[in-house]
């Protein structure tokens, strides 16, 4: 039994617990108003005709008691099976989320680690190599320190990466928010890099820095898989009231199957594994957009390029 029916389990039968200690609590309490009005009007007979026969035989009122009994226990045993079937269901429903989780954070330690054991293990072998070669010269010494260098640089990318994804998952820092103009955040994104900019002087209410990661984040995107940083279009425009911000490539563009996991942690499509990164930057870019209540979504059609959209409520 996995932990996740073991859970299920055990909270059933603690629903059943609650539901019938309280069931069972107003079946004595029907059970002893109903037996004693039974009493009563046996007594009430007693004291009004001395003498007579009773008007109600006393082996109907012991055997209505019974069947007040009886009634409420089969009540009791119906409450018992619908209590189960629904506890079960209610129990499944309650602990799915921390099921997800649980399997999303299984997901997460699995690829964080393949992520860190791929340079880990170059390190090791580049180390390993030099140690046994007694005759290692100045100039093989350095292009091994570099080598390692920028294995390092890549772990350190990589936990950068990940403290940020963290940071903006869990809102465990402050950040001011104001009114900050996209255009403007957009152009220092930019920078000197040449592409066809449609810019619109558009207010939003953030935090500019966040804004910025953004941008730079869909930007990088579409530099590491465009020939030509010529045919990127940046927009940002006020259409019906609705602030947008569009990023528009001519690269390889994303297979339709792919297209609803490109925001997973380390998700990177087949085309995408010969360049660099980890598969994490639209997942930070993600939570960046809800965290300013924006939506973010894509186009694409392999081979043709794609469009990602920031929409701002």
């Amino acid at each position: 039994m996995n932990l996740f029916t073991n859970a299920r389990t055990k909270l059933t039968i603690y629903y059943l617990a609650i539901i019938m200690a309280i069931s069972m609590f107003f079946s004595l309490i029907i059970y002893h108003g109903a037996t004693y009005e039974l009493t009563r009007i046996e007594r009430m007979q007693r004291l009004r005709r001395p003498g007579i026969s009773f008007l109600i035989d006393p082996e109907i009122i012991t055997e209505t008691k019974s069947r007040v009994f009886l009634t409420l226990m089969s009540l009791n045993a119906i409450i018992l099976a619908a209590s189960g079937i629904s506890g079960y269901f209610l129990a499944g429903k309650t602990l799915n989320p921390i099921s997800e989780m649980m399997d999303d954070q299984k997901d997460f330690v699995s690829n964080a680690s393949h992520e860190l054991r791929t340079p880990l293990t170059s390190l090791k072998s580049e180390i390993e190599v030099a140690l046994r070669n007694s005759g290692l010269s100045l100039v093989d010494t350095k292009k091994l320190l570099r080598s390692n260098l920028e294995e390092v640089n890549r772990m350190t990318n990589l936990s950068n990466y990940l403290l940020k994804l963290n940071r903006y998952q869990e809102g465990s820092f402050s950040i001011e928010f104001k009114d900050v103009d996209l255009a403007q955040i957009v152009k220092k994104a930019v920078g000197k890099r040449k592409v066809k900019l449609v810019l619109e002087k558009t207010i939003v209410f953030g935090n500019e820095n966040s804004l910025f990661e953004l941008t730079s984040i869909l930007l990088d995107n579409a530099f590491k898989y465009s020939k030509d940083e010529k045919s990127i279009e940046v927009k940002v425009a006020n259409i019906n009231k609705t602030k947008i911000l569009e990023v528009t490539d001519r690269g390889i563009g994303i297979l339709e199957s792919d297209l609803s996991h490109i925001f997973d942690r380390f998700f990177r499509s087949d085309k995408a594994r010969n360049k660099d990164g980890f598969g994490l930057g639209l997942s930070i870019a993600k939570q960046i957009a809800q965290m300013h209540d924006a939506s973010i979504k894509v186009f694409s059609k392999p081979g043709i390029g794609s469009t990602f959209k920031v929409i701002f409520s």
